[in-house]
């Protein structure tokens, strides 16, 4: 049997791992990690409720927990690159930094230096060991979460566990009730830690300054303006400020392109409209989980944000760490800066940054 730590979140799927572990015969202690350092506006990032939960989980499986925290490698690791990529004019996913820089990395070698075998977290994915390491998606196909650890390495994965692969939350939901854990029902988390309820665009207007720029249709006719393009993402509704235009129709406003430089919105009416949608991609920064990539072209299946179903695509030929992508079906609200994952059936191979959509490729 082997010594491994648990990343405890106080949430009822990381509770569950640490039980179906003690199971298991394994030597199981925990590790609550705090990532960000909370403002005095209460309810936005509730860690010290989360710790609480975490302690009583712990003292009802009989382990040991160790708060630990991790604040100042997420604020140069994660969150200044966060920012970086919002002033950028691009939608960057802190999750997916935070998992390759944090969990799988500072918390590993946290853990190491405990004298670890193994970290485990309550992620639904799975690892294949042989004949050599594999990334697999999650059985509950809503409850995946491959595409947040597309960029872990084989070596993080080997020291890794995921004890809820194989279930669905269903059932961990009922087991976590069985054995006695508050937590059965709590809600689960959402979004990102350090914003929590509040409006996305307040937050980052604390750390971003605001811009005022033009809003225009695609014909380049100005019907608005905004507080800086970086408050705003390709395929978004809400927040506009130009829905009711007599002259326009009835449809809402979503937003089609973005022009950093020159910091102007671009606009179209209605969901479906053509210039929402691409046929293929840019993407840049690629990562194989094989450290090498596959031959190309590639034909394989792809989602471009978390719970997206895969979509049928081909992979072009690789140079200097890029690619182009290619779907069989047009993708809506390509955005820069949101990670493409690449499947081999339930493999997970990795993916890249999306640099930006491109059509008839």
């Amino acid at each position: 049997m082997s010594r491994i730590v648990v990343g405890l979140s106080g949430g009822v799927d990381s509770a569950v791992a640490a039980h179906l572990l003690l199971e298991q015969g394994h030597t199981v202690s925990a590790v609550f990690m705090k990532n960000w350092d909370e403002d005095d506006e209460a309810g936005h990032c509730p860690a010290e409720a989360d710790l609480a939960d975490a302690q009583r989980i712990a003292a009802r499986l009989g382990i040991a927990l160790q708060a630990v925290s991790f604040s100042a490698e997420y604020w140069n690791r994660v969150f200044t690159h966060f920012l970086h990529e919002y002033e950028a004019g691009r939608t960057p996913s802190p999750d997916i930094v935070c998992n390759r820089e944090i969990k799988f990395r500072a918390f590993l070698d946290h853990a190491t230096g405990l004298g670890a075998d193994f970290i485990a977290t309550g992620h639904y994915a799975r690892i294949r060991r042989e004949p050599a390491v594999q990334l697999l998606r999650g059985v509950d196909e809503h409850k995946d979460q491959t595409y947040f650890l597309h960029t872990l390495t084989r070596e993080q994965l080997a020291r890794s566990q995921f004890p809820l692969g194989d279930m669905h939350k269903h059932a961990v939901r009922k087991l976590a009730a069985r054995i006695g854990l508050g937590v059965h029902d709590k809600k689960d988390s959402t979004g990102i830690c350090f914003i929590g309820e509040r409006r996305f665009s307040e937050f980052l207007a604390r750390y971003v300054e605001k811009r005022r720029g033009e809003i225009r249709t695609l014909d380049g006719v100005v019907i608005g303006e905004h507080d800086g393009v970086m408050f705003y993402t390709i395929g978004q509704r809400q927040g506009l400020g130009i829905g009711g235009r007599r002259e326009a129709g009835g449809e809402p406003w979503y937003v089609a392109d973005k022009d950093a430089t020159a910091n102007v919105l671009y606009v179209v009416q209605g969901g479906n409209h053509p210039a929402l949608f691409k046929t293929g991609l840019q993407a840049s920064q690629l990562h194989w989980i094989a450290a090498t990539a596959p031959q190309t072209p590639h034909a394989c299946v792809a989602r471009i944000r978390h719970q997206q179903p895969l979509q049928a695509c081909t992979i072009d030929p690789i140079r200097d760490g890029c690619c182009t992508v290619g779907f069989d079906v047009a993708q809506r609200a390509v955005a820069a800066g949101q990670s493409v994952v690449f499947y081999d059936n339930e493999t997970c191979l990795g993916g890249g940054i999306i640099e930006r959509g491109i059509e008839n490729r």
